[in-house]
This record gives structure tokens, sequence and C-alpha cells, in this order.
């Protein structure tokens, strides 16, 4: 299949910002490593301006992709990323008698952020306040939770949802005999 330059020109800025997010990169940082102007990669990222190859070359070295990878057709929709159950990172010392399994991406990490929580009996998880603007959508999979925010209070049963502000004190806790399992979605502003 012929490519045309526009199809390019139109991958380019998701690529690129693909890229830097799978690195972990700020834009400060990119511009830092590549000699391009913060608000010029910004630009590119956002489709406003097209790089010049000399730029563009800059940028991949920064980024370290593949020149030519970066231009080619993407072949996204015949692929899946697997990550198995055995391989989901997860933090066992946060909280008391709860387990957090982190399924978001790294590169996600501070801006759309997901969770599976497992509580034991009288399990709770106790959060300071995160960036202003953050809020937090739970879901309960199995048992009852309470969840806290600020002052707020809200008790919760299997397929409850609870949308609450995590820019102030908050928590969740495991309420009556048994565990609970919760999916937790925290989006910062």
């Amino acid at each position: 299949m012929t490519e045309y330059p526009d199809d390019i020109l139109n991958r380019l800025p998701a690529r690129l910002k693909e890229a830097r997010r799978a690195q972990g990169l700020s834009l400060e940082a990119v511009a830092n490593l590549s000699g391009v102007s913060r608000s010029m990669v910004s630009q590119i990222e956002r489709g406003e301006s097209s790089p010049t190859i000399a730029t563009l070359w800059n940028l991949t070295r920064a980024l370290q992709v593949d020149f030519a990878g970066l231009l080619e057709a993407a072949e996204a929709a015949d692929r899946i990323d697997t990550l198995r159950a055995s391989e989901v990172p997860s933090i066992d010392n946060m909280g008391q008698g709860c387990r957090i399994r982190i399924l978001s991406p790294p590169e996600d990490a501070g801006g759309h952020e997901v969770y599976d929580i497992s509580f034991k009996p009288g399990g709770a998880l106790n959060s300071q306040p995160h960036a202003r603007g953050t809020h937090e959508q739970l879901t309960v999979l199995d048992g009852a939770v309470r969840v806290t925010s600020g002052a707020a209070i809200q008790d919760l049963g299997p397929g409850d949802t609870a949308r609450y502000a995590a820019d102030i004190p908050h928590k969740i806790s495991a309420t009556g005999d048994g565990p609970a399992r919760v999916f937790l979605i925290v989006k910062t502003a």
C-alpha cells in the first residue's frame, strides 16, 4: 500500500506523544534531551506544527525510538499488549490488610491510574490528599466497604459505585465479617 505524506503527518503527533509517555518523560525533559524547545515539542504533539527532518531526528534520538519505525503504518489493530495475572505489580505494604494490584501502565502514573484492591476483613486504606482536583471512582466487586472523603461517609455493597474528591484525606475500609474487593480509578486533573 502506498503511503501519502498527509498520512505520515497525521500519525506523527500521536506517535511522538506515545513515545514520550512510554519513556515517562515530560515535555521539558524531551526539550532538554533533544535541544528542541518545549513549546515546539508541544506544538508538534498537538499537530499544530510540522517538524523539519533535523528536528524530527533530534526528537527520535532523545526518545530512543527508531526514526523509520515512527513513520511506518501502525499495526495497532493487530496487536494486544497482555499482562498476565502473575505479572501484575502489587503493593502489600500500604494500608492495613489490603493488597493493591496496579492495572494501569506505568506511563499513566499521575494521570489516570487503575487499581484492583483486595481487603481482608477489617482492612483499610487511608490516603493523604492527592494533587488538587484529583477524583476517585470506586466500584465494589465483592463484599462491603465504607468510603470516607473528608467528612462525607458512604457504605457500599457489590456493584455500587462511588465518585469522590481525593484531594482531601480519604479512606476505603472493609465492613462486615468478610473480605472485600474494589476496582478503583484515580484521575488527576
